[in-house]
């Protein structure tokens, strides 16, 4: 008999409670960048900060979680990945910074940008974990459908 593996999924209430923060982290930014004082150019650019600071996050939980069994990438895409997450967050606290308008902007600026980031790290587990999930069961099937091939002809 051959071992079947069995990956526990997350609950449909947490997969809600992800996206809900993820969803919830993006409005609180786009609302702090659009209604933040100041010229059009700076909120532009945070905004771009901001944009590039989720694609690097979910670029960097891909490499490490592609990695944790053994070396897949090239050493220079994971240096790549991992400057472009630094330059992602340091650009966007330079830019958020550097803004003219009240601390208490900036604080909630801030606060709703790493809400941002750890939200968009949880998201991508909870999305490739979901996914292994996914190929674990339809690995498991044909492994079974296997089984069951293999007995009717023996019989």
């Amino acid at each position: 008999m051959a071992t079947r593996f069995v990956m526990q999924r997350d609950t449909n209430s947490w997969r809600i409670q992800v996206w809900a923060s993820f969803v919830l982290s993006l409005l609180a930014c786009g609302w702090g960048v659009f209604g933040a004082p100041g010229q059009d150019l700076d909120r532009a650019f945070l905004a771009i900060g901001i944009i590039f600071s989720v694609f690097s996050c979910f670029a960097v939980a891909k490499t490490q979680r592609d990695n944790r069994d053994g070396q897949v990438d090239t050493q220079g895409w994971v240096m790549m990945v991992w400057i472009a997450l630094a330059a992602a967050l340091a650009l966007t606290a330079w830019g958020l910074w550097r803004m003219e308008m009240d601390a208490w902007i900036k604080r909630y600026m801030g606060v709703s940008w790493l809400f941002l980031v750890s939200s968009t790290f949880t998201l991508a587990k909870t999305l490739r974990d979901r996914h292994e999930a996914d190929l674990l069961e339809q690995s498991n099937a044909q492994r079974a459908r296997g089984e069951v091939d293999a007995g009717n002809r023996a019989a």
